[in-house]
């Protein structure tokens, strides 16, 4: 029988390559593994043509050194294949590996925990995108996907503004989309509850619910409770947004302790914003919107449908005492 090896998906332009590099080859020799096999991720397909070549030769974990949009093209080869994931996070954002309490800007623990045996399984959303004209593709995410304040972020900035200047590149995006106000309609309905119509600003449709910074966006999300969860932005006026803030801020001191989780539960809804859970959501827009998947712009789209699919990743994760 051959000795394990794993195999590394890393972007060329964000991961610390010799680094990552010397962790590895230090694993390698401790656990008396096979050479890993490195693949760099192409821009065109943010690494999910690195993962399908990385698979072949049926490795022990893939180590993905990148952001979450790295991240989520390999979890799209990777889906109930038993091949785990584990986290390197080298992106703007790293949610995923936020909301998995991976350590960051810490490459030596990251890979200390991909060649040790605990793994969890986590969900992964399933999202149809209906494009204008009646082209459907299928795509997944992990953390969340958006319609609204998050895709115009996504749209507008550019890889190398966030390369540079990290969350700080969202800020003019995220004043203009703010300042201008625009609301769009939609139908949609959650789970088995009817269809229902409404105007919003922004749709967050979340499988985990911490975004960076460790602001608490959606309090109920978890990524193994098989459920999404859905945030509706609905400010009638520009000073709504000053409720929505301050409700995400007043979300982000109370979750530390046991009667904060019990408040925010028993009052999570307000006019400016409400949350939604169920194991499916389906929505249509009355105008072609534009929509990012984990942080990733995804162009417009006129309808979606999206469905949880439980245990579907299995993610190296930090030891149990």
């Amino acid at each position: 029988m051959t000795n394990p090896h794993a195999a590394v998906v890393y972007n060329p332009v964000a991961a610390p390559l010799e680094e990552l590099r010397q962790h590895v080859q230090r694993q390698e020799a401790r656990h008396k593994w096979a050479p890993t096999t490195w693949h760099p991720s192409d821009p065109k397909d943010f690494g999910a043509g690195a993962a399908v070549q990385a698979l072949k030769n049926h490795p022990e974990v893939m180590i993905v050194a990148g952001g979450d949009g790295t991240v989520r093209a390999v979890a799209s080869v990777l889906i109930d294949s038993n091949v785990p994931i584990a986290l390197v996070p080298c992106g703007t954002g790293n949610l995923l590996a936020r909301n998995l309490k991976v350590p960051i800007n810490d490459v030596a623990s990251c890979i200390v925990m991909a060649f040790q045996r605990d793994s969890i399984l986590i969900d992964v959303a399933a999202i149809e995108l209906c494009r204008p004209g009646g082209y459907h593709g299928r795509e997944i995410f992990l953390v969340m996907s958006g319609v609204g304040l998050d895709a115009d972020m996504a749209a507008a900035t550019s890889t190398r503004l966030k390369k540079y200047l990290g969350w700080i590149a969202y800020s003019m995006p995220i004043a203009q989309s703010v300042f201008a106000h625009k609301l769009f309609s939609l139908t949609y309905s959650i789970g088995k509850q009817k269809q229902k119509s409404t105007r919003a600003h922004t749709v967050i449709i979340g499988n985990c619910g911490t975004l960076s910074g460790n602001m608490l966006l959606i309090p109920t999300a978890r990524f193994d409770d098989g459920l999404l969860d859905v945030a509706l932005m609905q400010p009638t006026r520009r000073w709504g947004w000053t409720r929505i803030a301050a409700r995400l801020v007043l979300q982000g001191l109370m979750r530390r302790s046991v009667l904060g989780q019990e408040i925010i539960a028993g009052a999570m809804n307000h006019n400016s914003l409400s949350f939604l859970q169920g194991d499916r959501f389906d929505a249509t827009f009355s105008v072609p919107r534009p929509i990012e998947l984990d942080g990733d712009s995804f162009g417009v789209v006129t309808r979606i449908s999206v469905r949880i699919m439980p245990d579907a990743l299995k993610i190296r994760s930090i030891p149990s005492d």
